[in-house]
């Protein structure tokens, strides 16, 4: 591309497309229920900070650790849909606060197990289960049909946006 020439626009930025009252009527709602939805994770995990001093991944994370002792960081990454050096991430904080712990046993030293400590045994023990955080809860209890179909919408709102943001999909939405 020549210095001279403006960059291109990407699809977030380029002028809106000029729709019916109708179509745009839905879009403004759709804006509103996902600000709920936005909102409703951010007074998840600002509650779950407050009462535990964790964010509501990590507390998710002990939760899997305690109810799958000995569970492998990718286990662990994929039970709870985030990238394994994400999960990484997550768990060298969790160490930190001393609640989980990681052990390399066996012949192959590669393989690390995640435990919970006896102070992760105690937070378990005073918390309510995190239920896979606020939004997977939601979406388990829908109707087969309707997460089949909020799927693919969302996949064509995905697409639309043009977002080259592709490791979004695997970080946590509290930002841990």
């Amino acid at each position: 591309m020549d210095r001279n020439e403006p960059a291109p626009v990407p699809a977030l930025m380029a002028p809106p497309v000029p729709h019916d009252g109708a179509h745009a009527e839905q879009a403004r709602t759709i804006v509103q229920q996902l600000r709920v939805v936005y909102r409703t994770i951010q007074e998840h995990s600002r509650w779950v900070q407050k009462r535990y001093g964790l964010s509501a991944a990590q507390l998710w994370a002990v939760w899997e650790i305690y109810s799958r002792s000995g569970l492998r960081v990718s286990e662990l990454s994929q039970v709870l849909s985030i990238h394994p050096s994400t999960a990484s991430n997550l768990l060298d904080k969790l160490e930190k606060k001393q609640l989980v712990r990681r052990e390399r046993s066996g012949n192959d030293q590669r393989v690390v197990r995640l435990y919970v400590t006896e102070r992760g045994s105690e937070l378990v023990s005073r918390t309510a289960r995190p239920a896979q955080g606020a939004l997977t809860d939601a979406l388990h209890r829908l109707p087969p049909a309707t997460l089949a179909e909020l799927q693919r919408a969302l996949g064509h709102l995905v697409v639309a946006m043009a977002s080259d943001d592709g490791g979004a999909a695997l970080e946590p939405m509290d930002g841990d």
